[in-house]
Order: C-alpha cells, then sequence, then structure tokens
C-alpha cells in the first residue's frame, strides 16, 4: 500500500460544508492569513535596529465560485439576511482524498457574504453561468486529518 503522506496534495478534490449543507464549487480563493508586524526601539536600546514582534492577525477574504442553477438563489438569500437576521455562518472547507475523507480543512469562523456576483451573460458564448460569492470571516484555523 503506498504512503500517501509523501504525495502532495491534490487541488481538485475539495468539498465546502456551508452552515450544515454541502455545496458545490468550481473554485475557493483566499485561504490567506498573515500577521502584522510591529517594529519597535527604544532611545537608548544598545542595538542600532528595531525589534520586531507579531501584531494582530489579518485573514483575507475568501472567494467561492460556482455553477449557477435553475431555483437556486442561496447566495442571494444569504445576502439579504445579513441586513436582518442572524447571518453569520462557520464555512469548512476540506482537500479530500480518494476515499472523498478530508486530508486538510480549512475553518471560517463567523463568515458572512460581503458580495455576491451574478454570471456574466453573453449570447455568442457557450460557457457554463459561474456565479461568485465572497466571503468576510473573523478568522481561519487549519486542521490536518
Amino acid at each position: 500500500m503506498p504512503d500517501h503522506k509523501n504525495h502532495p496534495i491534490k487541488k481538485f478534490h475539495f468539498k465546502v460544508e456551508w452552515g450544515g449543507t454541502k455545496i458545490g464549487f468550481t473554485e475557493v480563493l483566499g485561504l490567506d492569513f498573515e500577521t502584522d508586524v510591529i517594529e519597535y526601539r527604544e532611545g537608548s536600546d544598545r542595538d542600532y535596529h528595531k525589534r520586531k514582534q507579531p501584531g494582530l492577525a489579518k485573514y483575507s477574504n475568501v472567494t467561492l465560485k460556482r455553477g449557477t442553477f435553475q431555483g437556486d438563489i442561496e447566495f442571494y438569500e444569504w445576502w439579504k439576511m445579513i441586513f436582518h437576521d442572524d447571518f453569520r455562518r462557520d464555512l469548512l472547507i476540506s482537500a479530500l482524498n480518494n476515499e472523498h475523507e478530508p486530508i486538510i480543512t480549512w475553518k471560517l469562523r463567523n463568515a458572512w457574504p460581503s458580495k455576491v456576483q451574478s454570471p456574466s451573460l453573453k449570447a455568442t458564448g457557450n460557457e457554463v453561468a459561474i456565479e461568485t460569492i465572497e466571503v468576510v470571516h473573523e478568522g481561519l484555523s487549519v486542521e490536518s486529518d
């Protein structure tokens, strides 16, 4: 039996769990995080350089793309909720192995849609209509299985 831990993860086999619902997406972008750098130097410091220490964490907005289906306006419905109800959801994005089991999972905490983009339409095109949602969140954690 081959040792799969010695092979990189394939990026085309993944799932998104969306507040309890699993929705098929064609692309996920923006699973980025970084830490601000705080630079400080006291005037009497013997070292003639700034000290660097970690500051606040920053998380990129995450963009999800999927095909548009007749009668499915869930992106729009979620976006409408931000003005009325409890609209935040935790999103789980998992890379899957060949048995469709999660290998690594990114959890977006308290995500909500900041932008919904309907598909562009073109009379001479023959591509699938793709809709896009951009979500903001309050934290990203990574778990490995």
